[in-house]
């Protein structure tokens, strides 16, 4: 069960979900070092799907000018708490500091920690329209940046065509279709969670509906059994 949260909190997410920004740039030369980030709402959407919106809870405080999110989650009854800080941001500078600290608690239990393995990455920019804002990454580069993000993950996303020819549909059904015990469904089950990231995207509500199936008919025949004897 604790095994279970630790792996879905550690999963990778889904390409669309990660932004990236520039940090450090060489306006002369159009050049930026881009940084791969998610949005503090993703990290919450993360956290009420593993543990459920009752299962986690934060608090702040500060130390040495710095914002301290303490991240709490419920673990197999019982609250565990990690923490981080950080310091304010230039734009919302509050705002900023408790997001900011939310991501880095997050962190703390594995929510986005494979980031930090994908850059900087050096991309080409374009300037801000305004003049005053840091300049924006050339739209050309984003099809790059997919590529280093599923390298970093080293889950690249297969297409629809590539899953059919592999019959990967088939093959996880075949599996869980296969299995008559709760213990030997719960194996394949952990197995196809950490497949899904590769998988396309219209396969994965067929597949859990057949995991959820799969559940219903050997909790249905255990009953029968019991109800038999």
């Amino acid at each position: 069960m604790i095994e279970d949260v630790f792996d879905r909190l550690f999963q990778p997410f889904e390409p669309q979900e990660v932004h990236w920004k520039v940090g450090a740039f060489d306006a002369a030369r159009g050049l930026g070092l881009a940084f791969a980030y998610v949005d503090a709402r993703d990290v919450m959407d993360r956290l009420d799907v593993v543990v459920g919106p009752q299962g986690w809870q934060c608090r702040y405080s500060h130390a040495d000018e710095k914002t301290v999110c303490e991240l709490g989650l419920r673990v197999a009854g019982e609250w565990l708490w990690k923490a981080d800080g950080a310091g304010d941001t230039e734009l919302e500078a509050e705002k900023g500091a408790l997001s900011d600290a939310f991501k880095r608690a997050a962190v703390r239990w594995g929510i986005g920690r494979y980031l930090y393995g994908v850059g900087p990455v050096w991309v080409a920019l374009e300037p801000a329209d305004d003049g005053g804002s840091p300049p924006a990454i050339a739209p050309r580069e984003f099809a790059r940046l997919r590529r280093v993000l599923g390298a970093a993950t080293g889950m690249p996303r297969k297409s629809s065509a590539q899953a059919k020819r592999d019959g990967d549909f088939e093959y996880w059904s075949a599996r869980l279709e296969a299995e008559d015990s709760l213990e030997g469904l719960g194996g394949v089950g952990r197995d196809l969670k950490r497949a899904l990231p590769n998988l396309p995207h219209a396969f994965h509500e067929p597949l859990e509906n057949a995991y959820l199936l799969a559940r219903e008919r050997i909790l249905g025949a255990e009953w029968a059994n019991h109800a038999a004897a």
